[in-house]
């Protein structure tokens, strides 16, 4: 039977066997069952991190110190409101930084970012992911929107369903119109800064 450890695009956790290409943790939030509490975070610091760390391995939601949570990709970790880890994916993390500092006009700090995106992420009061209208024109290539009701990661002039195994084949991308983004305001800014953002094989962008 699945962990209920597998993050959506939409920000939900569900319990699925695809596993994805980032792992990552927003504090401990199951119990001594393994299983999910109420609680879909327990700090502010929402990481991804990458699968193989110095050949270490684990048992996962055992102990205390972390729930081990799954992404497809670095599109869907966005997307659900997490950046890159500073300590495993060092090099991510530099770069993602030095965009945020493009864009803003300051060098953040890793507290910095984290509370701007969850200000940008979670709907005040609740559990539940804060998406925003935007025009298409205005959206660079790895933001995640939703779409007759599903969620598609953008291209530069394409774009492509999300599935959780991969992305579906590519459609056209419309040219302009308003649609609903997942991906929280920072990180569009990012990526508009020319981060290099990390796709599941299936993904052009």
């Amino acid at each position: 039977m699945p962990l209920q450890n597998r993050v959506l695009p939409t920000g939900e956790i569900v319990a699925i066997a695809a596993r994805g290409q980032l792992t990552g943790n927003r504090g401990i939030i199951h119990g001594p069952d393994r299983v999910l509490g109420p609680r879909r975070w327990s700090h502010h610091a929402w990481i991804c991190c990458t699968l193989d760390w110095q050949g270490r391995t684990r048992e996962l939601m055992t102990g205390r110190n972390w729930t081990e949570l799954f992404f497809l990709d670095e599109a869907v970790a966005f997307a659900a409101g997490h950046r890159p880890c500073g300590y495993c994916r060092r090099a991510a993390y530099q770069s993602f930084v030095a965009a945020w500092e493009r864009q803003a006009g300051a060098r953040p700090s890793a507290k910095q970012m984290d509370k701007n995106l969850h200000a940008a992420r979670i709907i005040p009061r609740q559990r539940t992911q804060q998406t925003y209208q935007a025009d298409l024109s205005d959206l660079p290539a790895g933001a995640m929107i939703m779409q007759d009701g599903h969620p598609h990661l953008l291209g530069t002039d394409h774009m492509q369903a999300y599935r959780p195994t991969g992305y579906m084949p590519a459609i056209d991308r419309p040219r302009a119109g308003t649609t609903e983004v997942l991906t929280p305001r920072p990180t569009v800014a990012v990526l508009q800064a020319g981060y290099d953002l990390a796709v599941h094989p299936t993904a052009t962008l």
